[in-house]
């Protein structure tokens, strides 16, 4: 009687451990799901303040002009050796059909220039100017200086990108920081695809180029982000709305 009890005692106590481990692993899914919902809103919303200021804004033309976008709200200052930082954010390219793809998220880690502005958490915007830096972005990890050239940015809703020099770079940086919006040289920063929050985003993980190709749908969360890519970059009323359908469906 005894060792029954023993083993009914055992049994209990090994189905309460897995019920606490399945409640954590529910908290800790749905900690990710609100994160990454949370860096779309907030990438939507740098986009947002970024371009309500004209004079400060980035260029329409460069805006018009872009292959694709990535927002790094936030970024941080880590301590990796002599120094470094790390964010994370989200990204999206045109598709053939001239919409903005569903958001893929990236992670940039790069070298010591975040030191200069005080190690204070600051907002980029990469702005992709051409095919070849496209085709970089959707290699899933490139780093900017060594496998795409990069400048800072151009500032000013009016500024004539168009005969800038740096123009000819394939990536256009920006960053925020203590409410000033200017260009930074981000070279030596490595870009790669988050897989894990690419996984919590879309169920399963999806290959970066999918994403932004425009063969992944969006998710209904990522609507704010791509209605501003739109309204900036001058093609929600020649391209229509922001449809969260899978592609297959809107051809019907």
């Amino acid at each position: 009687m005894k060792r029954i009890h023993s083993k009914a005692g055992k049994l209990l106590v090994l189905a309460s451990s897995l019920l606490l481990l399945s409640s954590f692993a529910r908290s800790a899914d749905d900690k990710d799901q609100s994160d990454i919902n949370k860096r779309l809103d907030e990438s939507a919303k740098v986009l947002n303040e970024v371009m309500s200021v004209p004079d400060k804004a980035i260029p329409d033309k460069v805006m018009r002009d872009a292959k694709c976008i990535a927002v790094i709200p936030s970024m941080v200052k880590i301590a990796v050796g002599f120094g470094g930082s790390h964010g994370k954010g989200v990204a999206s390219c045109r598709t053939e059909a001239g919409a903005w793809s569903a958001p893929a998220p990236v992670t940039i880690t790069g070298g010591s220039w975040g030191l200069q502005l005080g190690g204070q958490a600051i907002d980029l915007v990469m702005v992709i100017m051409n095919d070849q830096g496209m085709q970089h972005l959707l290699s899933s990890k490139f780093k900017l200086g060594a496998d795409a050239s990069a400048a800072a940015g151009p500032v000013g809703r009016d500024a004539a990108a168009d005969t800038d020099w740096k123009m000819k770079a394939e990536v256009l940086t920006y960053s925020r920081a203590r409410g000033i919006f200017a260009g930074v040289d981000l070279n030596g920063s490595a870009i790669t695809q988050d897989k894990d929050e690419t996984r919590v985003l879309y169920g399963k993980f999806m290959p970066f180029a999918d994403i932004l190709s425009g063969k992944v749908p969006p998710p209904e969360p990522s609507r704010p982000f791509l209605v501003s890519l739109q309204k900036y970059s001058a093609q929600s009323a020649e391209h229509g709305e922001v449809s969260t359908s899978s592609p297959d469906s809107a051809s019907k």
